[in-house]
């Protein structure tokens, strides 16, 4: 698989990312295979959350990294903190005890990258700060980056570390693509040129910040993914026309999609089905021409200026 610079951390992460936030639901057995197959394949970034199945997603992993006797230092280990039951957190406090019960989890050391998970209306930029340079101190955490944060609030946040951010973790697919949307619709009436957050695809290539777009598969949280739903018809008509043109998956279309932007965008991969997974690689063989990722786009509903 391709390798390419996470933000500016001088990391080589892999173009896809195994997201593990359904390892929780796996057996030790399962884990195990997954795992196998993902490193087998090329992955080697993984992204984790504290919430992710209440912490067993991490312990599952950690099972399984154990089990097949991979090495640490092979792997690049990202998790997220902040969101709590009914509220977010980016406390100090919080932010350096998650850390503390995140790495018991995944039994390691440091990660290589702690993320923000979403927005924290009462972030107190200075708080987060002290944090970040106290794990860092302490060797627990290598870099950081944030998740689904708009430019200012990046801009905030940034304005008081040491270091830039890393990555930003954003929805994106086919089927959701306001970030793509309010850039091709500047100073035009309608409801497709809403700045929806500041710009945020152009800030983070300014920035060399890697968006991590993640759900490459859904249309939204509450109305899942677009594979043969009855409002994606035809988009779903033109990603297999393309897999068939290509010979490939339309796992793989799609996320070939994804790739050809040039913001060298990293997708976080949620399947923890070792064939799909297999099916999905083969997004790495593709580069979409031009009128071909139109397409795709248009074909979703979008409609150009």
């Amino acid at each position: 698989m391709l390798l390419q610079e996470i933000g500016q951390t001088g990391l080589q992460g892999s173009r896809l990312a195994l997201g593990c936030m359904r390892m929780a639901a796996l057996d030790s057995g399962q884990a195990r295979d997954v795992l196998a197959k993902a490193v087998d394949l090329g992955f080697n970034f993984f992204d984790h959350a504290d919430i992710y199945g209440g912490g067993q997603s991490e312990e599952r992993f950690a099972g399984a990294m154990a089990e097949l006797g991979l090495k640490r230092e092979d792997l690049i280990l990202q998790s997220k903190c902040g969101i709590q039951r009914g509220y977010f957190d980016f406390s100090k406090e919080h932010i350096i005890n998650s850390v503390d019960g995140i790495l018991s989890r995944l039994q390691t050391e440091y990660l290589d990258v702690l993320a923000l998970h979403r927005p924290d209306a009462l972030m107190v930029p200075e708080e987060v700060a002290e944090a970040f340079a106290q794990l860092k101190k302490d060797g627990k955490v290598r870099h950081f980056g944030v998740s689904n944060q708009n430019r200012y609030q990046m801009e905030l946040l940034q304005a008081y570390l040491g270091e830039p951010l890393a990555v930003n973790q954003l929805q994106l697919s086919p089927a959701h693509t306001p970030m793509i949307d309010a850039g091709l619709n500047v100073n035009m009436w309608g409801d497709a040129g809403a700045n929806r957050d500041s710009g945020i695809l152009e800030y983070c290539q300014l920035n060399k910040v890697t968006v991590q777009a993640w759900s490459p598969f859904q249309i939204d949280l509450a109305q899942g993914i677009f594979a043969n739903h009855p409002d994606y018809v035809q988009l779903n008509e033109t990603i297999a026309k393309y897999a068939d043109q290509y010979g490939v998956s339309s796992e793989a279309i799609t996320i070939a999609w994804i790739n050809r932007h040039p913001a060298k965008i990293q997708t976080i991969i949620g399947s923890m089905n070792p064939e799909r997974l297999e099916k999905i690689i083969q997004a790495e063989t593709i580069e979409l021409a031009r009128p071909e990722w139109y397409d795709i786009y248009t074909s979703a509903g979008n409609i150009l200026p």
